[in-house]
């Protein structure tokens, strides 16, 4: 029979609106059909052409265009109607950033090929997972298999198969009557607020009302204190800051933007960012509202994201970079969709006195966990008195909204590690180690939840691509280690789950490339899916390095009710035994010996802190490179380390960990001058000892810093040899050497990245610039005795005693 499809859009807009949830609407098969179908029903349905969008590969319709790879574009936007295009393949991470901006009673259209072949058909995000030496061919379709399933299964979903003009699921639930907002009893405004009543008023959810409450915290730090008594105008001893986190659609950006008004009515300067002005448009609208609401506010709102109030006050967009340099001027900076915003630059916003954060959680952002994981740790860390909110209670469509339900499990934004209680006695003995196939992952649903759930919330990048690579990617493995179930049951080993993941590593095949794309790296040529070859070739001029084949490690993560008990360790002790058994294998016509799996070195690349340092060390990897910039998600300068299993694989360690020794000096007084000193010293303590560089100092070098350790010689007259005896000292951590952590901490800050003398005394705690440098001195005695030559010993001779 002929479908009637603009009939079933209609019903499923209706009773979207109904019920203020949300619904979706397949549109299966060929993709001019589609889009024939797109338009009859855009035609047919009460809403504005500018409340719609098209997310696509082409510009085909009258209303708002954006190709995929711009879909962050919605965050912090709210459309009626958003049709995503996927003819041309889906990226998973634009899928969440779409679904998040369909408002309640609103109607998502995807337009698929039809649905039976579609897992089979090769699109663009396919091609990103096709990395040397693999080919488009390796790539697989179960992630749109899994996103297949999950159409037909979950309520709400109207699918509609074009080519049969039939109509498979009509996606109507039929629901029960619910009361709308304005039925609903209205909330009962605060008492004893600093804001005006009207701010509260406007909440729509109690979770609402706490969140602009958390605002009057910012408030104890500006000329606004709302007090009625001096004695209670005291400010704020410290910097505070606020942090709103929720799902998409409980609020949290119109509860900053009521917020924002009720300042700037109160005569304050706020300072809003977000990684673009329209990301920000939810909150001017709703501070513009209160503004016009309030009784004696005379407000001007231009359509460039300001406000401005007759006393003064003004709420104003500006961009991140923009909005740093201007932190002085603002009263009270908000910073909206901030975990889409790297690390680095959400600790440059973190130097304002008055500042909130809020942030979408579960992944919409596409942009991973930087904040989740990385910033809040620096934001403990900061001296600012921090007052957090979580919006539970949705407020844009109503809870249990089945396009919600759907999108959680389609890409697993709320995957989650298994609970505490079922893993807290698991220790290194107890788990066993598993192949994470991905047939097996599709084949266990709470396998798959778990394993992704913990990689979701240890890893500041995991996002909803990676559950597609993970599926897909032909150079991808994971592995894991599993705990009995609660109920004595071991895992059986063979694939049948019996146990719970307590810990999982994500894996990449790398190098193992043909000449002719090693050269084409070497030339320039970005190779995708070969991170470590890549910089190791591009960036350190050594072309044979994609030869050997390698296994990165890219994420690692221990269940957090059981860290610190050498559960990682335990798993990347399983991937070493692994990957690194011998088996004969002809190559070249001669006979050699390589590994099972044909790996010749394991390696990981992470953002570089002490503590990851060491751990890496202790299992078996070392350092052989670390990036001149820091990295916009972690903020930090990134490692690089490697553990090689063969001896084409400890051929390119070495002589990659020699040079990474002889420079490391020369970055430190260049690109890596404002490195944490703690951060150097872990550097260079994980380089392999072997690579130490020798001293090769003249008897007149010696005596210059024999002469600065005993003397009255001076480091500035010629601070080459002691950068390159400092080097010898850390790499080789000679043990009957015991320097104090502040003293190694002078030898990094004075000597290797050549830091002010007033400036290294200041910051660690010398009372003067002439005991800083006494104390230099002292440090380098202890590395003369044990390096130095017969000058430097008859140089100390002369005043060791006097």
């Amino acid at each position: 029979m002929d479908a009637d499809i603009v009939g079933l859009a209609e019903s499923l807009f209706d009773e979207a609106t109904g019920t203020n949830e949300r619904r979706l609407l397949v549109l299966s098969g060929e993709r001019e059909e589609g889009y024939d179908a797109l338009e009859s029903i855009l035609d047919a349905l009460p809403v504005a052409i500018t409340a719609t969008t098209l997310v696509g590969p082409d510009d085909r319709l009258r209303c708002e265009y954006l190709p995929q790879a711009n879909a962050s574009d919605l965050l912090g936007t709210t459309r009626d109607v958003v049709a995503l295009d996927a003819h041309e393949g889906l990226r998973p991470n634009a899928l969440g950033k779409v679904i998040g901006a369909v408002d309640g009673g609103g109607l998502l259209v995807l337009l698929t090929p039809p649905l039976e072949g579609w897992p089979d058909r090769s699109g663009e995000f396919d091609e990103s997972l096709a990395v040397p030496p693999f080919s488009l061919a390796d790539v697989t379709g179960r992630f749109r298999g899994r996103l297949v399933e999950t159409l037909r299964a979950h309520r709400g979903i109207g699918i509609v198969d074009l080519d049969a003009e039939q109509i498979v699921d009509d996606g109507l639930t039929n629901p029960a009557p619910r009361p709308s907002r304005e039925q609903e009893p209205s909330l009962e405004a605060p008492t004893n607020t600093r804001f005006p009543a009207e701010t509260y008023e406007a909440c729509l959810t109690g979770d609402q009302a706490n969140a602009v409450a958390a605002f009057e915290s910012l408030l104890e730090g500006t000329e606004a204190t709302g007090a009625t008594d001096e004695t209670e105008a005291t400010k704020r001893t410290q910097p505070g800051a606020v942090v709103l986190e929720a799902d998409r659609g409980r609020g949290k950006s119109s509860a900053a933007g009521l917020a924002a008004g009720a300042m700037a009515a109160a005569g304050l300067d706020v300072l809003v960012t977000a990684p673009q002005s329209r990301n920000a448009a939810e909150l001017f609208d709703r501070a513009g509202e209160l503004c016009e609401a309030l009784p004696d506010v005379d407000a001007t709102v231009d359509p460039a994201r300001r406000l401005e109030t007759a006393v003064g006050g003004r709420v104003r967009f500006l961009e991140p970079t923009d909005a740093v340099a201007q932190l002085e001027d603002a009263d009270v900076v908000i910073v909206d969709e901030a975990a889409a915003l790297p690390v680095s630059m959400l600790e440059s916003l973190l130097e304002a006195d008055n500042v909130a954060f809020a942030t979408t959680i579960h992944g919409y952002e596409g942009a991973g966990r930087g904040f989740s994981v990385r910033f809040r740790d620096r934001l403990a860390g900061s001296d600012h008195e921090v007052a957090e909110r979580t919006l539970l209670e949705p407020i844009r469509y109503a809870a249990g909204d089945p396009v919600e339900v759907w999108a959680f499990r389609a890409l697993l934004l709320d995957a989650r590690p298994p609970v505490e209680s079922l893993v807290e006695d698991a220790t290194p003995d107890s788990v066993d180690y598993r192949r994470l196939e991905p047939d097996d992952l599709l084949a266990d649903e709470h396998l798959l939840r778990e394993a992704f759930g913990l990689l979701v919330l240890a890893h500041y990048r995991t996002e909803p691509n990676d559950l597609a690579r993970v599926l897909d990617a032909p150079n991808l493995e994971a592995r894991a280690l599993v705990h009995g179930d609660g109920d004595g049951t071991e895992s059986q080993g063979d694939g049948s789950r019996n146990g719970r993941v307590v810990s999982v590593a994500l894996l990449a095949r790398e190098g193992n490339l043909s000449p002719e794309t090693r050269t084409m790296m070497y030339e320039g040529d970005r190779v995708r899916g070969n991170m470590l070859p890549d910089v190791l070739t591009s960036q350190l001029r050594d072309e044979s390095a994609g030869e050997p084949a390698g296994l990165r490690v890219i994420r690692i993560a221990t269940h957090h009710a059981v860290r610190s008990r050498g559960l990682g360790s335990r798993l990347l002790e399983c991937i070493r035994e692994e990957f690194s058994s011998e088996t004969p294998r002809v190559s070249d016509g001669e006979r050699d010996r390589r590994p099972r799996e044909g790996i010749d070195w394991l390696g990981t690349g992470f953002g570089a802190t002490p503590g990851l340092l060491e751990f890496w060390r202790e299992n078996g990897y070392r350092t052989v490179h670390v990036s001149t910039t820091r990295n916009d998600a972690s903020g930090e300068y990134s490692a690089l380390m490697l553990a090689p299993t063969t001896e084409p694989g400890a051929d390119l360690h070495d002589r990659h960990a020699d040079w990474f020794a002889r420079r490391f000096a020369a970055l430190c007084t260049d690109a890596l001058s404002d490195l944490d000193p703690d951060v150097a010293r872990a550097l260079l303590r994980s380089v392999d000892d072997a690579a130490a560089p020798r001293l090769e100092l003249s008897d007149h070098d010696w005596r210059v810093v024999a002469g600065a350790a005993y003397g009255p010689g001076l480091f500035d007259v010629d601070p080459e040899p002691f950068r390159r005896l400092i080097i010898r000292y850390f790499v080789e951590n000679p043990v009957e050497i015991d320097l104090t952590e502040r003293e190694e901490r002078l030898l990094v800050l004075r000597a290797l990245q050549a830091r002010g003398v007033s400036a290294v005394a200041e910051r660690l705690g010398y009372h003067s610039t002439g005991q800083c440098m006494r104390a230099l001195g002292d440090a380098l005695r202890p590395l003369v005795d044990r390096y130095g030559g017969d000058a430097a010993l008859e140089e100390r001779g002369r005043f060791a005693d006097g």
